[in-house]
């Protein structure tokens, strides 16, 4: 922005995937002037960093509103994929290959067990694989498994495609987007939000939509008026890269342990790690070993790859590990979309589309009331 002072019709905090996939779906509901600020760069946090998988049922313990919402959003995939597509000319590169869950041990073989049974009674598609059916599929998994689960649906994307087309989509629409930007607090007058305080200015906004991942509970607004206590933390997630051509897998392949992700390009992503480390972006020793264990258990053959970069991220997790959506009763025009911690390229479709009807329509899912901001308490503006 060249000038200290602006409007919008809608301001978006946070120009990762979610952000980025809220401004796109308001743009195409109509909304005409739609202004995203990222602090960083787009997509430069947890949505770069992430290995991009799209598997709710290879990580789903049961079934409740938090799988079947995972659920929906994966299958808008296919279709969001060929819109952007058709948008921007980037491929995403979305897999249809499936996904392998690995038991190892007597546990591992148990947990499985369970997992295909509530799966089958729920009528979702899974197959039950015996140790070799999942060598025949996969040759170089490990000598060691016991028996697998392949689910067809669960797939990935390339999530820095996805960011890139995001991008390019929205700037085609029209979207402004403002990078090196940090919004600072939300300006209230008489129980609605008029606007945002930014490090480059004051933007006078009728709806703003809170999409700040990691950062989303830093913010505070100009007044005395209260915020939902979201109590959104960092969780770090190291993740390591290697060259692996020709390819080790085809799947997306998983132990309770961790996992590895081919990608078209040659490159095998392994993660991840779960550390509470504050905002402290940085790979370790001991997260790098945990990661290659892991990698290892599911195929020896990891060991002769040359191992070729290494990052962090730090994903958004709310107190209950539940993401965070929806209006925010307390301050009319505000919107939540953030918390979604190790699912945010995930949920990136469902959440543009469900943010985007709230913001315009002033629709809301009361099936959806379990993610609303209103379940946490308040907590005063600093």
């Amino acid at each position: 922005m060249n000038q200290t002072n602006d409007t919008a019709d809608v301001v978006i905090i946070g120009g990762g995937v979610i952000g980025l996939a809220v401004a796109r779906a308001l743009a195409l509901r109509g909304v005409r002037d739609v202004l995203l600020f990222e602090r960083n760069s787009l997509g430069a946090e947890s949505s770069s960093a992430a290995a991009g998988m799209l598997a709710p049922q290879a990580e789903a313990n049961r079934a409740h509103e938090f799988f079947y919402l995972t659920c929906q959003s994966r299958d808008l995939y296919p279709a969001f994929a060929a819109a952007l597509l058709e948008e921007t000319g980037i491929d995403i590169e979305l897999e249809r290959t499936g996904t392998l869950y690995l038991a190892f041990t007597e546990h591992d073989e148990f947990e499985l067990e369970r997992r295909y049974e509530w799966q089958k009674q729920a009528g979702l598609p899974l197959e039950k694989l015996s140790a070799a059916q999942a060598k025949e599929l996969e040759p170089a998994i490990c000598e060691n498994v016991r028996a697998a689960l392949r689910f067809p649906l669960d797939t990935q994307v390339e999530n820095r495609r996805l960011i890139s087309a995001l991008a390019a989509a929205n700037k085609r629409l029209g979207v402004r987007m403002e990078t090196g930007t940090a919004v600072t607090s939300l300006k209230v007058e008489r129980g609605r939000v008029c606007g945002v305080e930014t490090s480059r200015g004051f933007i006078a906004a009728e709806s703003t939509v809170i999409a700040g991942g990691a950062w989303s509970s830093l913010l505070g607004t100009s007044s005395d008026v209260a915020l939902p206590k979201l109590g959104i933390k960092p969780v770090r997630g190291q993740m390591l890269c290697f060259e692996a051509i020709p390819p080790v897998t085809r799947h997306v392949v998983y132990s309770p342990r961790g996992y590895i992700v081919p990608r078209r390009d040659g490159r095998l992503l392994a993660g991840s790690t779960t550390e509470h480390a504050g905002f402290e972006k940085r790979v370790t020793a001991a997260g790098v070993h945990s990661i290659l264990s892991a990698a290892l258990e599911i195929s020896p053959r990891i060991a002769s790859l040359p191992l070729t970069d290494s990052w962090a991220g730090l994903r958004p997790r709310a107190a209950d590990t539940l993401p965070v959506l929806g209006p925010c009763t307390e301050i009319a025009g505000v919107f939540y979309a953030t918390g979604h911690y190790r699912n945010g390229i995930l949920l990136a479709p469902v959440t543009g589309e469900l943010i985007a009807r709230a913001v315009v329509d002033g629709v809301f899912p009361p099936s959806l009331n379990i993610f609303s901001p209103d379940r946490f308490g308040l907590v005063a503006a600093c």
